[in-house]
């Protein structure tokens, strides 16, 4: 008579650890699976609802705008000092006609 309740209680245990078992498995071939298909789509238009992660992508594009300025305004100091440059060859360049010019007509007198 004993082995009967015991029986009975040893299979529900058994099936109640076995439908536990099947849980903690589905659970795991459903998290490979996600990372299998972040592998392939990483760009899934997934939210992310971590905050530090917005704060990473902000500092970054703060970091990238100001790396960004620092190069326009270079590049714009540059062609100041290029266009700067050019007019000072330029006036050069017409003083030095004026002379050749001045010494012609000297030669032709």
């Amino acid at each position: 008579m004993k082995r009967s309740p015991t029986l009975f209680l040893f299979s529900l245990l058994m099936l109640t650890t076995i439908s536990a078992h099947a849980d903690i498995i589905d659970d795991a071939i459903g998290n490979i699976q996600r990372v299998v298909s972040d592998a392939y789509n990483p760009d899934n238009n997934r939210d992310y609802d971590d905050s530090r992660d917005d704060g990473w992508q902000r500092q970054m594009s703060d970091d990238r705008r100001r790396q960004y300025d620092n190069r326009r305004r270079q590049f714009e100091d540059r062609r100041r000092q290029l266009d700067d440059r050019q007019r000072q060859l330029d006036q050069e360049r017409r003083q030095l006609e004026d002379e050749e010019r001045r010494m012609e007509e000297d030669y032709d007198r």
